[in-house]
């Protein structure tokens, strides 16, 4: 599993990053989490506001800081 957080590099992306990592050791998943800060990047994803949530491709969270209990939802 590839998980990406795309944002750059704001306090609510930071936040973001923490919960994902959080939710992953919780849910006890093995997963590449990765943060994306490039905007070409994030652009890819047709992301227009972060920060925002990417699993194996697939934006989950865009725009808002998701909870760990909301990320451990779509894992």
């Amino acid at each position: 599993m590839k998980v990406e957080v795309l944002g750059t590099g704001c306090a609510k992306c930071k936040t973001l990053y923490e919960n994902t990592k959080k939710a992953l050791e919780e849910s006890e998943t093995i997963a590449e989490v990765v943060k994306v800060e490039d905007i070409p990047s994030i652009m890819k994803y047709g992301v227009m506001s972060t920060p925002a949530l990417v699993v194996d491709g697939q934006v989950k969270f865009s725009g808002k800081v998701a909870s760990v209990a909301e990320i451990l939802e779509v894992l």
